[in-house]
């Protein structure tokens, strides 16, 4: 397990400047790292997308706060829709010249419900919204000094066999291969943006137990029992807010994580990437800032040789295209 001190001293050192764009950072994983990064870094650019604007005003005060130096831009959104992920990022390119760090969080725990895109909900979250999101800003976090991340937060080192006819996963019933699939699904995408973009780098994360609102589409007898379950035992089987925050904020610019073209980083080992190499500039963590060990290395090298990783590409592509008539924005 890295160890706070390691992660304090790293993000202590934090460029003056860095722009970040933060989806889902209105709550839990995404807003703890945002405010990790508004009192890390001496003067950030922040953009944060959510859907609920009193969520956002409810938050600006806290990094205004922290940081009265830095700039934080709200742009209320659904990002389920990919038209939307498209519009939120043709106003941060119409703004900006660079980005510096992409962090995904965004989700759902709600089966079964369909977009007015016509895509499976929480497939269009952990999988299209958040490539279409990488794949529009590439332009970007390529052009951006320094730091060059996007993180995605998700179920990274839980990564199994992709057996799902359709990337949808309409149909994949237990909830543990459903787990498993979506986590490779994410990964392999993130490798062919790797190919894409080499000096970027690439980390798909699985943030461990955390106090956050990803339950917020159950009924009332489910957050009820997560409820009591976080006051019960929760200081035990659970990681603080802070502490998440500074970890995934880590993930976002030590350059233990860096792009496979960006050049090793003086003092700094480099993690080892999904392909087994180290530095090879896409990466699967789990909540102790360790690399997938070799079983889940193994599930991904299987995935290749069946050509999934291509599979999962093209049926992300093919849904870009039915809905926006182009690859990217």
């Amino acid at each position: 397990m890295v160890d706070l001190t390691t992660i304090h001293a790293s993000n202590a050192s934090l460029p003056t400047h860095l722009t970040a764009v933060f989806v889902g950072g209105t709550s839990g994983i995404g807003l703890y790292t945002l405010l990790a990064l508004a009192r890390r870094c001496k003067v950030p650019n922040i953009y944060f997308i959510g859907r609920s604007q009193q969520a956002a005003d409810r938050i600006l005060a806290d990094p205004h706060t922290l940081n009265p130096n830095g700039t934080y831009t709200f742009i209320p959104s659904d990002v389920s829709l990919i038209k939307n992920v498209d519009a939120v990022c043709a106003q941060i390119a119409a703004r900006e010249s660079h980005i510096n760090i992409l962090c995904l969080s965004q989700g759902t725990m709600s089966v079964g419900q369909e977009t007015s895109e016509g895509m499976h909900l929480i497939a269009s979250l952990i999988l299209h919204s958040r490539i279409r999101f990488t794949v529009n800003l590439l332009p970007l976090l390529r052009a951006a000094p320094g730091t060059k991340r996007v993180v995605s937060i998700f179920t990274g080192t839980k990564e199994g066999p992709l057996t799902a006819p359709e990337l949808q996963m309409r149909t994949v019933k237990s909830p543990l291969k459903a787990r498993g699939q979506a986590a490779s699904a994410v990964t392999l995408l993130l490798e062919e943006m790797g190919r894409r973009a080499p000096e970027v780098g690439f980390v798909h994360t699985y943030p461990g137990f955390v106090s956050s609102n990803i339950g917020r589409d159950f009924g009332v007898v489910v957050k009820g029992l997560g409820w009591v379950l976080e006051r019960t035992v929760g200081k035990w089987l659970y990681i603080p807010v802070e502490e998440s925050g500074e970890r995934n904020l880590w993930l976002c610019t030590s350059g233990r994580f860096a792009g496979a073209a960006a050049g090793e980083e003086k003092g700094v080992e480099v993690a080892v990437g999904t392909d087994g190499r180290a530095g090879s500039g896409v990466y699967t963590i789990d909540e102790k800032g360790e690399s997938g060990c070799e079983a889940v290395l193994q599930v991904l090298r299987d995935m290749r040789v069946q050509k999934r990783d291509v599979w999962a590409w093209e049926e992300v592509r093919k849904e870009f295209l039915r809905i926006t008539g182009k690859e990217s924005m």
